[in-house]
């Protein structure tokens, strides 16, 4: 008996199940996969992240989202949900969607053990196709780790890692500086 390969979604069909779904899914060349439960210390280091960019941002032009609004990578065919995005100036939309952004300039993603591998690797490769994105930054939630990559005046990725918690993350691209104590505050390594 011939095995039957999975449907292919259009980008609208995956944009009307995701509305009427209770999980969220992520959508990469037309299919769609579901995205994990969050534990605690995902939470707390979210949290964290946006209530200091928030407070960081309030009176520039640019607006820090989180979880539930979904990014569009248009390049890649491809609707995600990162942790925390940031985006400056205007915000772009999916045509006739304002829950679909596209045009980052900062995304954080909390590590777990079942993404770590995707969100350093295939996630970051389709992440660099998005125009309007500087810097991305991974958060381990296991261990006091954080790497950080920013795009240079040559268009290159630069990484910078940190394990000190008296370390201070600077991002340039939003005039943004942040301690890894404030990051991990609460966080139970």
């Amino acid at each position: 008996m011939e095995k039957q390969s999975p449907k292919y979604l259009t980008p609208e069909e995956y944009l009307a199940l995701e509305e009427a779904a209770e999980f969220r899914s992520e959508y990469y060349r037309g299919k769609m996969s579901p995205r994990e439960g969050e534990s605690l210390n995902h939470n707390r280091i979210v949290g964290n992240l946006i209530a200091n960019l928030h407070y960081a941002l309030k009176n520039k032009n640019c607006q820090v989202f989180a979880i539930d609004l979904r990014l569009w990578i248009k390049a890649r065919d491809m609707f995600t949900y990162p942790d925390v995005l940031v985006v400056c100036g205007k915000a772009e939309f999916y045509p006739g969607r304002d829950d679909t952004v596209a045009n980052p300039v900062v995304i954080f993603e909390v590590l777990s053990e079942s993404t770590k591998n995707y969100d350093r690797g295939e996630k970051f490769e389709i992440y660099r196709a998005i125009p309007t994105l500087k810097e991305y930054i991974l958060v381990d939630q296991y261990r006091l780790h954080l790497e950080h990559f920013s795009k240079n005046g040559q268009g290159k990725w630069v990484l910078e890692e940190f394990e000190d918690l008296n370390a201070m993350l600077n991002l340039p691209e939003i005039e943004f500086q942040i301690s890894l104590k404030e990051i991990y505050d609460k966080v139970e390594l």
